[in-house]
Order: C-alpha cells, then structure tokens, then sequence
C-alpha cells in the first residue's frame, strides 16, 4: 500500500477553544488514537491535500520532529458551507496487528452482459478490509468478464489471500443492469 508523509506539530491544549486558536492560526487540529494512547497535533492543510482529496488510500507517516508514528485516517470532518477541512482523526497502526482500512475497488475485463446491451454498475466505490499492513493492496480489482446481464458480484463472491473483508457479505459490488436495449436483444432471440 501507499505511503504519504506528513509533517505534524504536537499540541498540548485541546477542547474547543484550542482547536479554535489552531484553525485560526491556519492549521487544521487532528487526533492519534490507539493502542491505549491519544495524541493531539495540528498539520498545515497544504500537505494533507493530497490524502483528502483522492479516491485512494494510503497509510500515513506523521513525522513529529524526530519520531515517526504509523497511522490510517479515520475520519474527516469538514465545514459544511465552506469545505474548508475543520478536523481528522488518526488510528494508530500497531505492529503485528491487522488495520482496517476503506481500500477502492477497479473493475477490470468487459462484462458479458454489457455486450448484448446491458448496463456496468459499479455499486461500492470503497470496500473496509482488514489485514497486516504489509498484505494490504493498493485496490481491490474485481473481474467482470462472465458477469451476465441481471447479475450481481457480492463482497462474499470475493476472496482475496490474507485479506478479510469487513463490508458485509450481502453488499453488492458491481451488476449488469437490464437496459431496454438488452431486453430487445433477448426477444429477438
């Protein structure tokens, strides 16, 4: 999996009225959580872009001066009128432990079904996994060849080596629509 680097400012005061004083000094107030210990630190939004604003997932560095902590971003709060990103929670990566973490999925091949005229529907974008960092894939590439008009690929029809999938089993991934095109298609049979 991709790694970024993040440079990271450790803070000492935390709560509202401090988170505040960060965002108006034009930080953005963040928090590392895990293994029993909460960290609380500010990050210039310029370097954290390319994290946010991506379809990808990475696993972060934050590098707090000399001493480098291991992270996958949790959760993003924004404001709502402004986008302007308000606050980012971190979860620490234990060593030896599995992360879950929002991988994207990549369809790949041409569908059997898109060929009569049926339609490609991709319905989850991201699917949650868990795994040891170093198994943990750039993106989950889901083959659609024999996938036939009307039918549907499950997060259970799925298996990939040393990889869990936390999305529950019932979740659709991808399907063949019928299409009006495709139904005329099978009268004419």
């Amino acid at each position: 999996m991709k790694t970024i680097v993040v440079n990271a400012v450790e803070r000492n005061d935390f709560g509202k009225k401090a988170a505040k004083a960060v965002r108006r000094e034009g930080l953005v107030p963040c928090v590392l959580c895990g293994n029993g210990e909460t960290v609380n630190f500010s990050v210039d939004p310029r370097e954290i872009k390319a994290l946010i604003y991506t379809p990808n997932s990475y696993i972060v560095e934050l590098h707090f001066g000399d001493k480098v902590e291991l992270a996958v971003l949790r959760e993003a709060q924004f404001h709502p009128v402004r986008e302007q990103i308000l606050h980012l929670d971190f979860f620490r990566i234990a060593a030896g432990k599995p992360v879950a973490i929002a991988i994207p999925v990549r369809l790949s091949g041409n569908a059997e079904g898109v060929k009569v005229g049926g339609k490609l529907v991709l319905s989850a974008r991201k699917l949650i996994v868990s795994a040891l960092v170093e198994n943990l894939p750039d993106e989950i590439v889901v083959d659609v060849t024999s996938l036939g008009v009307g039918k549907t690929i499950f997060v259970g029809d799925l298996s990939i080596e040393n990889l869990k999938f936390v999305t529950p089993a019932t979740t659709a991934v991808c399907a063949v629509r019928v299409t009006r095109a495709s139904r005329g298609a099978a009268a004419e049979k």
